[in-house]
């Protein structure tokens, strides 16, 4: 079996709350998204998705992301795509770095795979371990009574985890985790995206020491702020950004209880299911997602959380809840707060592309 085609398509993925608010006055309304198609010469077709949220949260862009996959796919045709370290090999050989973009045709690949052999992808990346397991929502910065709001209404749905978006004035972001702490819930993340400064940091985390069910994420941008407000709290430490592969997993091993770990930011399955393995052998507990996306990304996800131990997944996010577009049907679908992985081969999941109209690009 050999790749064939490659073909790229683009959509917009539109919030379904208005607007998503995060530190530094950075939001989001809607985002254009990419969406891959890996045809084999036997005719089976793998798809896989892309979405940086925005240009200025990671170092990633969607029209850097449709540039990457232009470089990548000639490369990709010729190889099998059930030989994944081929693939990766032949990705990396046509250009470096640039992993949201490889992901996508790395996940592409892996429907492929389990199309092939008619097996789910969660049955390839170790098997179902958690056969469905709890979903987070983020609630966007902003007033604590509209995020209180917004926690109640994702309350009335089912969902018990939430991740608040803050790092605005240390202070007032304790306040908004309170409010939200009286309300009937499991976890509550504190998430800055990075964007405390150290000292702010120390404060927020101060402000929040001693309450229950609240985990810190990723407060500062660089690993060694965030050891110093790790040496400062007694706070669960939950790190993001930082973490991109076996080497910064290593290097963060101690400063953190657990990863927030992105498909998409760490370069696609493959490279996810060896920091989730590793990061397990380490007893380090997992949020499984990626930055954004929609039905193919949240298949994607709903494979590896599936395929991860209970007691090592905190939780994963649907994110085709949070959006309003819909490409495969508006599968996987959550169940009162609730995900699991589609039984079906691949992804298990069939894209509608009579809704995606032309390629941006075949190679």
């Amino acid at each position: 079996m050999r790749i064939a085609r490659v073909e790229a398509f683009g959509y917009e993925l539109r919030y379904a709350h208005g607007e998503y608010v995060m530190s530094g006055g950075r939001s989001v309304a809607a985002l254009p998204s990419t969406l891959v198609r890996v045809t084999t010469d036997d005719g089976v077709e793998g798809w896989g998705e892309t979405c940086p949220l925005g240009a200025t949260y990671l170092e990633a862009h969607a029209d850097g992301a449709r540039a990457a996959l232009r470089q990548l796919a000639p490369a990709l045709v010729g190889v099998d795509p059930t030989n994944l370290g081929a693939v990766h090999t032949a990705m990396d050989g046509a250009l470096r770095g640039h992993g949201y973009a490889k992901s996508a045709l790395d996940i592409a690949c892996w429907d492929v795979l389990g199309r092939a052999l008619g097996v789910p992808v969660s049955t390839l990346l170790g098997g179902v371990r958690s056969s469905d397991f709890p979903l987070y929502v983020a609630i966007p910065l902003g007033p604590a009574e509209a995020m209180v709001e917004h926690v109640r209404a994702r309350r009335a749905e089912g969902v018990r985890h939430f991740q608040l978006k803050l790092g605005a004035d240390p202070r007032e972001d304790a306040a908004r985790v309170r409010a939200v702490l009286e309300e009937d819930l499991d976890v509550v993340v504190a998430d800055a995206n990075g964007g405390w400064r150290l000292q702010d940091a120390v404060i927020a985390a101060r402000a929040l020491e001693g309450l229950d069910r609240v985990l810190f994420e990723q407060p500062c941008p660089t690993l060694e702020e965030c050891q110093v407000v790790r040496e400062r709290t007694t706070l669960p430490m939950v790190l993001d950004e930082v973490i991109t592969d076996a080497q910064s997993l290593l290097r963060a091993y101690g400063v953190m209880e657990g990863i927030n770990l992105k498909v998409g930011r760490v370069g696609g399955l493959a490279k996810a299911r060896l920091l989730r393995d590793l990061g397990t052998e380490l007893g380090l507990r997992f949020t499984i997602e990626d930055s954004w996306g929609g039905d193919v990304t949240t298949a994607a996800v709903s494979h590896l959380a599936a395929s991860t131990a209970p007691d090592q997944l905190l939780m994963a996010s649907f994110m085709n809840d949070w959006t309003l577009d819909h490409v495969a049907g508006y599968a996987p679908r959550s169940v009162n707060g609730r995900g699991a992985a589609p039984t079906a081969p691949g992804l298990g999941i069939d894209v509608d592309t009579a809704s995606l109209g032309a390629p941006l690009f075949t190679t």
